[in-house]
């Protein structure tokens, strides 16, 4: 096994580290999930740099069990959501509880859901249960849910440093993503990224802004 030296980390003071660790939390605040797109353009090579970003994601064995299929293309986009609403008309009309339904209430959700098809760029995001490093299609992934679920976030994160509005998409099933993708059977889709600029009337929800305090999120013992 051969081995290389662990990168070099900046050297800072305590009070350095403090200050970024807080820069942080306070840019990543102003994330907000965003339900209304323009359709202005966005490079290919933003979306290219923050998928790379995500691909540096920690995960089991290393086997970085995910794949990000990029989608511009109108017709996909089209397809994507006239498949996504279809699935959404029967969760609002039957297939969700009513206690789901209430917890959604206050997000002002429904089966509409044009940004699918306005926002310049759709990310769909794949569990890969096998393939390891080499893809082989045999070779069994490990904690598969939590290394993708990392590599979302990331992605997340570096879009939203590039100055993008994000919304995440679980229409349920979504197996019809892995066909319109044209993805392999052992993939699993996780979830739609929806990625552009905020519309100009765009708007964010009051009960979408309540975060926990970090007395109910943390614990220190």
């Amino acid at each position: 096994m051969s081995e290389a030296a662990f990168p070099a980390l900046p050297a800072l003071s305590d009070e350095e580290r403090i200050a970024r660790a807080r820069a942080a939390y306070e840019h990543l605040a102003t994330r907000k999930t965003c339900r209304a797109f323009a359709d202005t353009p966005v490079p290919r090579e933003v979306i290219e740099s923050a998928i790379r970003a995500a691909g540096t994601a920690p995960s089991g064995a290393n086997h970085q069990p995910w794949h990000f299929t990029a989608i511009a293309s109108p017709e996909i986009k089209r397809a994507i959501r006239e498949a996504a609403e279809a699935e959404e008309r029967e969760f609002y009309a039957g297939r969700a509880s009513d206690e789901w339904l209430d917890a959604l209430a206050p997000l002002g959700t429904d089966a509409d859901k044009p940004f699918l098809e306005i926002a310049p760029w759709l990310i769909v995001c794949f569990a890969q249960r096998k393939g390891g490093l080499d893809e082989d299609g045999e070779t069994n992934n490990y904690y598969v849910t939590e290394s993708v679920g990392i590599a979302c976030g990331m992605l997340l994160a570096t879009l939203h440093d590039a100055g993008l509005a994000t919304l995440t998409h679980t229409p349920s099933p979504m197996g019809f993503l892995r066909e319109i993708c044209r993805r392999p059977a052992l993939e699993k889709p996780l979830m739609i990224v929806v990625v552009g600029h905020p519309a100009a009337d765009a708007t964010v929800t009051d009960h979408a802004l309540r975060k926990k305090p970090i007395e109910q999120i943390a614990s220190w013992l």
